[in-house]
């Protein structure tokens, strides 16, 4: 067949992926096993040591995992990926990867609820702190860095307010300070969104998400770009042998592999963080994720098309104080969003209503296709309240300083006819505010 770099429609469902050598099976196959036998003793030694590839332990690699990993990396456009076990474990490990006690990170302070517990709360218990600040001014992020700074860590579109950051310049001062930029692009997808493309060095995704796209599995992914320069002098663990890996040198190992390229970050992750603290997917939910993958393109679009249509009902709705939505030409997010997000700024945005909390709360609480509850990406319309479930583990005044808001309400447009969505939100007005429109 002769070469040719193929397109993201026929990558999300070829990538990665070639009939399975025992029987041709077309669809990726389930490998629900917990170990490998080991063909000898030599091969043995070299694949559990990481010299060689081959598959050992399904908690470091599964032959189902690695067709979602090879699939997501060439989405993105990346070198490598590792499949875990929830998006959480994918931030955590990204950035346990590369920090460690009297690290810092610098990193936008609007960020999904979760994520912002993890650097301000957990990481800093491993000696690991971080500062949080205002994505709007790139500079910000300079100001904040440090000679202990070893990343920058964003979100592609803020969660929940759905502000964008401007990537090129960000990207560019982490490169002036030799740091990695990590960005979390699990709301736009490498459908709307490549990071990589714009300078960045890792991604990661809550796969649960969007990927996955029906509400039925945990995962998470991290992707590296190869685009780092881990001998750089910043990252000894990177340039002196691993205890933890039969005392690899990584970056000499993996630095530049004849056939993968740079991969040695995504591989001191595996064998390193996955091999010692086993957040692993299941392989029955990397063959879910794939199934979710295959219509990512298809879904991606009537998301965001159902979110623009959304948000442009709500900010003429007399009983909306506001709309966080980068999309709509008042946004003062929308020309970046049209920069970095031709093909639409995602299915997800935040509106207020009026009447504060009380409003807020019944207002989600009535919907009818709209269903209440933690999740985003999904391809039926879901709805929540950020200050009480994603935020709600924050004080007010972190939730304050994430620019959480008592009246904010959160929808994730599904995939359900334009027309009955708008119909349910209408009816949902009617109930929550007593009258006719």
């Amino acid at each position: 067949m002769a070469t040719r770099a193929f397109k993201f429609d026929t990558l999300q469902l070829h990538a990665g992926q070639q009939a399975d050598p025992a029987n041709g099976s077309c669809a990726v196959p389930i490998y629900q096993t917990a170990a490998f036998k080991f063909k000898d003793f030599h091969s043995a030694e070299l694949i559990a040591s990481g010299k060689e590839p081959g598959f050992e332990y399904s908690r470091i690699s599964n032959p189902t995992m690695d067709v979602l990993e090879r699939r997501i990396a060439a989405l993105e456009g990346g070198t490598a990926a590792l499949a875990v076990a929830s998006g959480a474990a994918a931030v955590s490990y990204a950035v346990m990867n590369i920090a460690q006690a009297g690290d810092e990170i610098v990193a936008a302070k609007s960020l999904y609820g979760g994520t912002y517990n993890l650097f301000t709360s957990t990481l800093p218990k491993f000696g690991v702190k971080t500062a949080l600040v205002d994505p709007d001014d790139a500079g910000n992020f300079e100001k904040a860095i440090t000679p202990d700074t070893k990343a920058i860590f964003v979100e592609v579109l803020g969660n929940p307010n759905m502000d964008v950051i401007d990537f090129e310049k960000v990207a560019r001062i982490a490169e002036k300070h030799r740091i990695p930029l990590i960005v979390d692009n699990t709301f736009a997808t490498p459908y709307l969104f490549r990071p990589f493309d714009y300078g960045a060095n890792i991604v990661v995704h809550s796969a649960t998400k969007y990927i996955g796209g029906h509400g039925t599995t945990i995962g998470g992914l991290i992707v590296d770009g190869g685009n780092f320069n881990w001998g750089n002098g910043r990252y000894p663990e990177f340039t002196t042998p691993d205890p933890s890996s039969a005392n690899q040198v990584f970056w000499d190992r993996w630095g530049n592999d004849p056939v993968l390229g740079n991969v040695a970050y995504i591989n001191k992750c595996r064998l390193h963080y996955m091999r010692d603290m086993g957040a692993a997917l299941s392989p029955f939910n990397a063959f879910l994720l794939l199934q979710g993958l295959e219509t990512l393109s298809y879904r991606m679009e009537k998301q965001t098309s159902n979110a623009l249509r959304i948000a442009e009902y709500l900010e003429k709705h007399p009983d909306v104080a506001w709309v966080s939505y980068p999309g709509l030409p008042s946004s003062p997010y929308y020309r970046q969003a049209k920069k970095y997000f031709p093909k639409g700024a995602s299915g997800i945005l935040s509106f207020g209503v009026k009447g504060g909390f009380e409003k807020a709360a019944s207002f989600v609480e009535s919907t009818s296709l709209f269903s209440f509850l933690a999740n985003v990406g999904d391809s039926r319309s879901l709805i929540v309240h950020p200050a009480t479930v994603t935020h709600g583990q924050l004080t007010e005044e972190q939730r304050r300083g994430a620019g959480i808001r008592p009246e904010q309400i959160r929808l994730s447009a599904g995939t359900e006819d334009i027309d009955d969505l708008l119909w349910d939100l209408e009816e949902t007005f009617k109930k929550v505010f007593h009258h006719n429109g």
